[in-house]
């Protein structure tokens, strides 16, 4: 049976294809046949993934790396329930996601027909739009307000739900009723900023002596005009996992090698499009003192979070940003250059004794590979238009802070370890031309291991590098230091070189030094591949020494859990 073009399953199609879409990540299911061969037919490459969760990874890092729509295709019932950990995530991200899914036909509904459930229910919480379309007439309305929404049109971006009744999907809509409007592909409007707030933002951070940027989601696409206001005002700058790249490294007022003393000292903080968060100490006074906040955001929920802004401008990053410099002219900023420079210096001594230290980290007592050394030989091979995504939480904590690429990832706020490996196929696939490292814990591999052989089949060029240690690290060390024992967090130095062998990916196993370098260049030039790195459960992160997984009362770690209990107490 061929499913019609002019169904609702062949507008979906259609729709999906006008807005740009050229693939679509997913797994098939009879409640979505329809939809999945309408695409085929329209000429979207489905790439089908091994679990549902990893559909919706793809999808996001699709979005977040291209700024375009990511859609993710599952079925009904465990389709749903198993892809909600991914929806979740991109419900935190801010990530515009498309999620579709089928139910079960209309004449079957709550009679206990096969997959049959109520997935709005289970999804509205952690989605922009969620709605079940019935109405055949309808459904090119439908998904036009949900790609909306999911763009953030009517508010923050996110993930957006659709599901149909399978009958629904196989009916057909009067041409009459195909309106141009719903399918034509839509510009995204853009927030003009406010002059008066404009004004004052200027007025504050001009006449600041030490200003601090930080910059988060909202600032993507923003680059440009970052590294303008940045060369204007010279102020020290911070990014986050959401915005890694967007300014070089070499740019003087780069200084994350010092973030502690730069929230600590700063009287004027500017954040750009980002949530102060736990990774931002939620912006109390115990850590960032008496700064006043500047908040810049297209959406609310990054500007208005924990604390509220002298200034708060709801206008497009970029936009916002350009009008900042506009506004100032030829004002002189009254910034301390000696301290903005004393942070900049310190933060390129920090990062060439990490650099020296991390080539140089010694094996542990069991003779095994410090994970430093693993990320040293795996940067100086990666090039420079790379981009990284890294995953785990002990390995993740060593990764952050000794890799760098001109675009990352990371699980992100919602701390979802697993994302490594799709994450990782989706760039590979949306950048063929870049080089793609993945670099994860083997704990967080485990989460997605199978995904190995979507990778394969479907040709992405990948590289996957996986720091095994045996362990939960950070939480065995948690244990460790609190509790005196170990209790079901060690695993085991599993071969996962074998494993992505027999998926028919090139792999190799790493267990010395002199076997990392050149293994690497094998790796990178027969992609899709996985290097499992055997490395020291004896090395400790810096994420496990300061208490993150102990999870300190008010702060997320625990120095600073300390500095807020001594505010909060008049200290």
């Amino acid at each position: 049976m061929t499913t019609d073009p002019d169904s609702v399953a062949g507008l979906v199609a259609r729709l999906l294809k006008r807005r740009g879409v050229e693939r679509v990540f997913a797994l098939c299911g009879g409640h979505i046949m329809p939809v999945w061969m309408r695409l085929d037919a329209e000429g979207v490459r489905i790439v089908d993934v091994r679990d549902e969760r990893a559909a919706v990874h793809m999808a996001q890092a699709h979005a977040e790396l291209t700024g375009r729509l990511g859609v993710a295709l599952v079925t009904a019932g465990p389709g749903v329930t198993n892809a909600m950990t991914g929806i979740a995530n991109a419900h935190v991200s801010r990530a515009p996601v498309l999620v579709l899914s089928g139910t079960s036909p209309r004449p079957q509904e709550n009679r206990g027909g096969l997959q049959d459930l109520d997935h709005t229910q289970l999804v509205r919480a952690i989605t922009r739009y969620a709605r079940t379309v019935r109405e055949p007439d309808l459904a090119l309305a439908e998904l036009d307000e949900a790609v909306s929404r999911a763009m953030g049109e009517g508010g923050e971006p996110g993930p957006a739900y659709i599901d149909f009744p399978t009958d629904t999907l196989r009916s057909l809509v009067p041409k009459a009723l195909q309106l141009e409007e719903h399918l034509r592909p839509k510009q995204r409007p853009v927030a003009r900023p406010d002059p008066d707030r404009i004004a004052e933002a200027v007025d504050l951070l001009w006449s600041a002596r030490r200003v601090l940027v930080v910059s988060g989601r909202g600032a993507r696409g923003a680059g440009p005009e970052l590294v303008s206001f940045l060369d204007r005002l010279g102020a020290a700058y911070l990014d986050t996992g959401e915005s890694r790249g967007l300014v070089p490294d070499s740019h003087p007022s780069v200084v994350g090698a010092m973030r502690g003393a730069a929230m600590g000292d700063a009287d004027v903080v500017l954040t750009v499009g980002r949530r102060l968060d736990f990774q931002l100490a939620y912006g109390s006074p115990s850590v960032f003192g008496e700064a006043k906040f500047v908040r810049l955001a297209d959406v609310p929920a990054e500007l208005r979070d924990n604390r509220r802004g002298a200034v708060e401008v709801l206008a497009s990053p970029a936009e916002a940003l350009r009008a900042l410099v506009e506004a100032a002219g030829n004002r002189a900023p009254a910034l301390d250059r000696d301290w903005a420079a004393k942070l900049r210096a310190g933060h390129e001594e920090r990062a060439k004794k990490l650099r020296r230290t991390m080539a140089a980290a010694p094996a542990g007592s069991d003779g095994r590979l410090h994970p430093n050394r693993v990320l040293a030989a795996l940067q100086e091979a990666m090039g420079p238009d790379a981009i990284a995504v890294v995953d785990g939480g002990d390995f993740l904590s060593f990764a952050r802070v000794g890799l760098s690429a001109p675009a990352m990832l990371d699980p992100g706020p919602f701390g979802c370890i697993g994302v490594g490996v799709p994450y990782g196929i989706a760039a590979s696939l949306a950048f063929p031309d870049r080089p793609v490292v993945v670099a994860t814990g083997d704990g967080a591999f485990g989460f997605n291991a199978i995904e190995v052989d979507t990778a394969v089949r479907h040709k992405a060029p990948v590289l996957i590098v996986v720091a095994n240690n045996g362990a939960w690290q950070i939480e065995v060390h948690d244990q460790t230091v609190t509790h005196g024992k170990v209790v079901g967090t060690r695993l085991q130095f599993s071969d996962h070189a074998a494993m992505a062998r027999a998926f028919g990916m090139h792999a190799e196993r790493v267990e010395t030094e002199e076997q990392l370098k050149p293994a690497i260049e094998r790796a990178l030039a027969n992609r899709p591949a996985l290097i499992d790195a055997v490395v020291t459960p004896e090395a400790v992160s810096s994420d496990a020494k300061t208490g993150l997984a102990w999870v300190p009362d008010l702060q997320p770690l625990a120095a600073w859990d300390e500095a807020e209990r001594k505010w909060r107490g008049g200290g």
